[in-house]
């Protein structure tokens, strides 16, 4: 395992703090955790299910309507074809949304601190349109996922959204509110929490979470990501590491309030092609 990265630790939890949108677990949104999964590969179209209630119990949709980086996150989550042989149209309406989106984060404390981090690190703009633009780039350029020249993809469609592959793999789909809204809509079926080896069931208060779902025909046998945070948030984290690092793919080892985490970035190009958090272990252990 990777050391862990104290100047990271630091800015994350710095990030954390000041994150005056993340949710409440209890009192903005419950969880659900029930059964732990059972074992499943990657494609498998039917496993055991060890949850038969939804993951999300309730979550304060008013929030949700009332913070702008909420609203304007969720208005950009039906703007995508997530089949990744199908090429992605982007309408002008897509666009605007996009930057609607990208100026609400801009706003937020959370972003400054990655921005004033960038900008002493020389991997960012000091201008805010320029490093807005470079936002732009790094998560909204489209690009072809796999074989072929069809621009299908994008970082911010792989990590917040979620992709399918020939109707048997689920790529991405790391973002919790995505993930709320699929379920609501009986898109998803949560099928319980992943367990790491050795380690006690996880509570309903964790805010970094492993667990196990179907979407759209398949099962994800394993996704991890953050519950309650901020699109900013996870947004500023993932941006970062990716700037700081020229190599395919990024593992940082980091400690964001009780949780030991390994932060994964893959790069495609210029721009992001994965991101998640690894839970290695939280402090209540």
């Amino acid at each position: 395992r990777k050391a862990l990265n104290h100047e990271l630790s630091k800015l994350f939890n710095e990030m954390w703090d000041r994150d005056v949108n993340r949710l409440m677990p209890g009192k903005d949104y419950t969880i659900d955790l029930q059964g732990k999964a059972g074992a499943a590969q990657q494609g498998d179209s039917a496993v055991q299910d060890s949850a038969a209630r939804h993951l999300f119990h309730n979550v304060n949709e008013e929030r949700l309507k009332n913070i702008k980086t909420f609203a304007t996150f969720i208005s950009l989550l039906d703007n995508y074809e997530t089949s990744t042989s199908v090429a992605e149209v982007v309408t002008p309406e897509e666009i605007a949304e996009n930057n609607c989106f990208i100026d609400a984060i801009l706003a937020t404390e959370v972003m400054k601190l990655a921005h004033e981090y960038l900008l002493k690190k020389k991997l960012a703009k000091p201008n805010l349109a320029n490093f807005k633009d470079q936002l732009y780039d790094i998560w909204f350029q489209l690009y072809a996922r796999k074989e072929g020249d069809r621009p299908d993809s994008c970082g911010f469609e792989h990590v917040f959204v979620g992709e399918t592959r020939r109707g048997k793999q689920i790529l991405g789909l790391h973002n919790w509110v995505q993930f709320y809204l699929q379920e609501k809509h009986k898109h998803i079926d949560y099928k319980g929490y992943v367990a790491r080896k050795n380690k006690t069931r996880p509570d309903k208060d964790d805010q970094v979470l492993s667990i196990q779902f179907s979407w759209k025909g398949s099962v994800k046998p394993v996704g991890s990501t953050f519950i309650g945070v901020s699109p900013e948030f996870e947004f500023a984290l993932y941006t970062v590491i990716f700037l700081l690092s020229e190599e395919r793919v990024t593992r940082e080892t980091v400690k964001i309030e009780e949780y030991e985490l390994q932060i994964v970035v893959c790069r495609h190009g210029h721009h992001i092609g994965t991101a998640y958090p690894v839970l290695l272990s939280t402090s209540s252990e």
